[in-house]
């Protein structure tokens, strides 16, 4: 896989069990990539452990007065040169294409998850963690992958050199034979804890990308409520933990660093001092002690990423274990679909709640709990969070769809949607039927204000299409941003549209006409929508109360307003007293009719 082949047409199926089932996971499916960086490492680091060799080589030579083998060693010298060069060229390569290719692979698969998923994701993970899994997880995963062949490369080098030393020079070969494992697991006793303070760290910082993102993202009604310094304060003690967590995990990582260069000087130490005395007793010459004090000074090189690989992996454990959270997340319902993809027509019914939206009719949904209100609008789009009986559409269950094919035909807009920055043009071009343009879906959702409001905030934008919205709308007010959502519901034109609190942020005026141009615009389309306002209530052809899970009540706004107590508590917003005081009247007035 080279990066300009990304992004994959599959990226797989994860094995998302645990952080480090997750790791070998992602490490098996680039194995090729992985064999080629390891090729390219062992030619590079080989090439280098080589120079001391020919360095002792020519020094003999010169001893030796022969001009034969000191070209020879000059000879060789260019060719370790030429491989050192070549190697390092390439090793990069790979090891940055393998280090992308993981991430990229990381990326799609919490894209895929997330997609699936939907609104459920954010109910099961906090959205900060979201993020910081999609951001700085991904490239401390991609970090360990790219790091294990290096890794390879230079452990293989270090057993090479070692061997060949111990055949070169036995005397000195074995002293660095046994020296060299005990440097490489001479820092192991610091790796626990260096390990659990860097997971005390990506915790902490975890919590502050949470409370980051928060704070964003309710920053207009934080300033609203005199709340921002709050906040702020809050971040900003949370910034000072993840940084006394930082300085913590970079003293052990210092200390561990400084493991690294004080053990090979020891054992630099100890080999000069030995080989000196070999030499004075005459049982080495002088090119065999500098071929070996080379060979140790040059394989603290390799060395150096026995302590990257530790420190790639404590960083990277905790990153794929997070990752490995969010991919292990299932919907609650099948997702691949046991049916074909062809898409049902016919009412909607919710056998659980008894909930029924007749086909080309706009049906308005009360109830009382806004949560409950939001979990029912999900059933409907065929995506719950929780497992039961499903949805039928035309009698079809719309868990046995494919997921496309269910979100396809219903569309579900939950309270509180999302706009994607960028152009009013790339906000509205969704996949749509094509019956309803972006003038119509506008007009009915009454964006006239929003549209010159677009226009006055873009300097360089005179076609309201064309001016930008910044991340999220956050430039815009909270009915504002309602009404542009709805008119992307709009434009997408589906067989089945559900509206959970549509106009909840919306003037009586505004949302009066609203009501209208939803449903002239939808006249002979299902519409179910979810709302408790009189205004939307009374232009529905169909009103259902539901209460405790079950629907209680169906008929118009006006007859369930006087008939039904329940109804009208929730539409009116009365106390218990004043519902069980009209319900007393109410019986009182029956009484008297009938005497």
């Amino acid at each position: 896989m080279q990066i300009q082949d990304l992004p994959y047409p599959d990226p797989g199926v994860p094995d998302a069990r645990s952080g480090p089932r997750f790791l070998w996971w992602l490490f098996r499916n680039q194995l090729g990539g992985q064999l080629k960086s390891l090729a390219w490492g062992l030619l590079h680091f080989v090439s280098v452990s080589a120079q001391p060799f020919c360095v002792g080589f020519a020094v003999q030579a010169v001893v030796d007065r022969s001009g034969a083998r000191l070209a020879l060693a000059g000879g060789l010298m260019a060719l370790c040169g030429a491989g050192t060069a070549i190697g390092d060229t390439f090793l990069h390569r790979a090891a940055v294409t393998n280090w992308i290719s993981a991430a990229a692979r990381v990326q799609q698969l919490l894209a895929r998850k997330a997609a699936q998923l939907g609104s459920a994701l954010t109910r099961r993970v906090a959205a900060g963690e979201v993020v910081a899994v999609s951001t700085g997880d991904v490239e401390k995963i991609g970090w360990f992958v790219e790091a294990w062949s290096r890794f390879t490369a230079a452990a293989l080098t270090v057993v090479l050199v070692c061997v060949g030393l111990v055949v070169y020079e036995p005397a000195l070969g074995v002293v660095v034979a046994v020296g060299l494992p005990v440097l490489a697991v001479a820092v192991l006793p610091l790796l626990p804890p260096a390990t659990r303070r860097a997971d005390f760290q990506r915790e902490k910082a975890g919590r502050a990308t949470e409370l980051a993102s928060d704070t964003v993202a309710g920053l207009r009604v934080l300033r609203g409520i005199g709340g921002e310094e709050l906040f702020l304060d809050r971040y900003r003690r949370a910034s000072q933990e993840v940084r006394h967590a930082a300085v913590r995990s970079a003293r052990m990582w210092s200390l561990i660093s400084a493991v690294q260069v004080l053990m090979p000087g020891l054992l630099l130490i100890g080999v000069v001092w030995y080989g000196l005395h070999l030499a004075r007793e005459g049982r080495i010459g002088v090119g065999e002690l500098v071929t070996v004090y080379s060979s140790v000074m040059v394989l603290a090189y390799p060395l150096r990423h026995f302590e990257e690989i530790a420190m790639a992996y404590s960083f990277s454990r905790p990153s794929a274990k997070r990752a490995a959270r969010v991919l292990s997340l299932q919907r609650a319902t099948d997702t691949d679909g046991s049916r074909a993809a062809d898409l049902p027509t016919g009412d909607l019914y919710d056998p659980a709640t008894g909930l029924l939206a007749p086909s080309g009719r706009l049906t308005a949904v009360v109830c009382g709990d806004p949560d409950a209100a939001g979990r029912l609008a999900e059933r409907l789009g065929g995506h719950p969070a929780e497992g039961g009986t499903s949805v039928l559409l035309g009698g079809v269950p719309l868990d046995e769809l494919p997921l496309d094919s269910a979100r396809t035909a219903v569309l579900v807009q939950d309270k509180d949607p999302v706009l994607l920055s960028g152009t009013l043009r790339e906000l509205l071009d969704v996949p749509a039927s094509g019956d309803v343009d972006a003038a119509e879906a506008l007009a009915a959702a009454q964006c006239g204000d929003v549209l010159e409001a677009l226009v006055q905030g873009s300097l360089d934008a005179a076609d309201p299409m064309d001016a930008r919205i910044t991340e999220r709308g956050r430039s815009l007010s909270g009915g504002q941003r309602q009404r542009l959502a709805l008119a992307r519901s709009l434009v997408t034109d589906p067989d089945v549209l559900v509206l959970d609190e549509p106009t909840s942020a919306v003037d009586s005026h505004t949302e009066a006409r609203v009501a209208e141009g939803v449903r002239q615009l939808r006249t002979g389309r299902t519409t179910v929508v979810f709302t408790s306002s009189p205004l939307l209530l009374d232009r529905a052809d169909r009103v259902v109360l539901v209460h405790e899970g079950e629907v209680t009540a169906v008929g118009v706004h006006r007859d369930l307003l006087h008939k039904e107590p329940r109804y009208r508590a929730v539409v009116t917003r009365e106390t218990d007293e004043e519902a069980a005081l009209d319900g007393e009247l109410q019986e009182l007035e029956e009484i008297e009719e009938t005497a």
